[in-house]
């Protein structure tokens, strides 16, 4: 049996009260919302967060993205559901939520560079800051959803 782990919202507030200011910026990020549900989907998928992954799939449906695309997000590249601008921000999210195996490459970044704009390059790179560290407050403290 594992021990009950704690609520990092009841012990820790402001730390929690920070990380909801950055949450309401990429909100409104500069990214189309049913994208961004997909970014956090794929972000927690790498990252094995239950919890981020039945919340932003039910949110990616309720902006009407279709099953079919949320079932192939975990193998995008090989997908022909997603377009080019698309695929350039799910290669930029893999490569920065596993950032330790080689950054946000230069090839990564130039495709990026040829759909978006400079803040939409930034509010993505922040996206991705906010859900993998949501993913890993879920994670480490083993946060349920209701079935």
């Amino acid at each position: 049996m594992s021990m009950k782990r704690i609520s990092v919202k009841e012990s820790a507030p402001n730390g929690y009260k920070a990380m909801l200011v950055l949450d309401d910026y990429t909100s409104e990020a500069k990214i189309e919302p049913r994208i961004r549900e997909l970014i956090k989907i794929r972000a927690s998928q790498i990252n094995g967060c239950a919890y981020c992954i039945d919340m932003h799939t039910k949110d990616s449906r309720s902006l009407g993205e279709s099953e079919r695309r949320i079932y192939a997000l975990s193998a995008w590249r090989e997908s022909p559901l997603f377009d080019d601008k698309e695929r350039a921000m799910l290669a930029a999210t893999d490569e920065m939520t596993n950032i330790s195996f080689s950054g946000l490459t230069e090839e990564t970044y130039v495709n990026l560079s040829k759909y978006f704009d400079a803040r939409t390059i930034a509010d993505l790179i922040l996206l991705n800051v906010t859900i993998n560290a949501w993913n890993r407050i879920a994670v480490s403290t083993h946060l349920k959803f209701d079935e």
